[in-house]
């Protein structure tokens, strides 16, 4: 017999070798942030186009079949349009960006559904959000104020479904519903890090922990999306 939870592991992992790949190329080349490009977009896009294309290998039938992966399909293409914004923030695009992520949360929060509820794990996250927001609103002004409090609560909603997916008390847990867990928390952390980097003071190494854990977030989030195939490959094999 063959687990769920181990099927797709091997079988994934090939298609997310452009992703790696990508991945690589941004980091080695390191672009200035200084002079924003459209190669520089390009650059920065990639990844996220190649998660893409992970999810349309699958097949449009499968995407056709199964809403939660058409809706975090829809999420990498607002995240690409936000990265490609966030690119020219110094030229007045930071909330072009910023509007651009709340939307990919509000079609991931949609993908990982509102069952099972899991009160607990909401009052977490929602302890969280708001210790986030104390931190940041001493250093916020103007509109920010209540963009940064309405973003930093699509997000948190958005964790709190990727959270209470994930039961492992029940054993009812699968790889896929890890995956969406970790890439939620880790995107909250990447973006924490930029809101705390852009209005209260310089983080070390800012640009490599953001990246670093936005690209790995997304890739976790993609992943999630396969859960439904893997579940009927896993019982073909059986």
């Amino acid at each position: 017999k063959t687990s769920p939870k181990t099927v797709p592991v091997k079988s994934e992992g090939p298609k997310l070798v452009p992703f790696f790949k990508a991945t690589c190329v941004y980091f080695v080349l390191w672009l200035p942030t200084s002079s924003p490009s459209w190669f520089s977009a390009l650059i920065k896009c990639l990844p996220i186009f190649c998660l893409w294309v992970f999810l349309l290998a699958h097949g449009f039938s499968f995407l056709g079949a199964h809403s939660s992966a058409r809706k975090i399909l829809a999420g990498l293409i607002f995240s690409a349009l936000g990265d490609a914004f966030l690119i020219w923030q110094e030229q007045g695009y930071f909330v072009h960006g910023l509007l651009m992520f709340a939307i990919t949360h509000i079609l991931y929060s949609s993908a990982f559904g509102m069952k099972p509820l899991n009160v607990s794990a909401g009052l977490i996250i929602t302890a969280v959000s708001s210790l986030s927001y104390m931190l940041l609103y001493p250093y916020l002004s103007g509109p920010f104020t209540y963009l940064v409090a309405v973003y930093i609560g699509l997000i948190g909603f958005m964790g709190w479904r990727a959270v209470a997916g994930l039961q492992l008390a029940n054993d009812l847990w699968t790889w896929t519903k890890m995956s969406a867990c970790l890439g939620a928390v880790l995107f909250m952390v990447s973006d924490l890090t930029i809101a705390v980097n852009k209005f209260c003071f310089p983080v070390p190494h800012s640009r490599a922990i953001i990246m670093a854990t936005y690209y790995a977030a997304q890739m976790l989030i993609a992943l999630s999306a396969v859960e439904c195939q893997d579940v009927e490959v896993a019982r073909k094999r059986t």
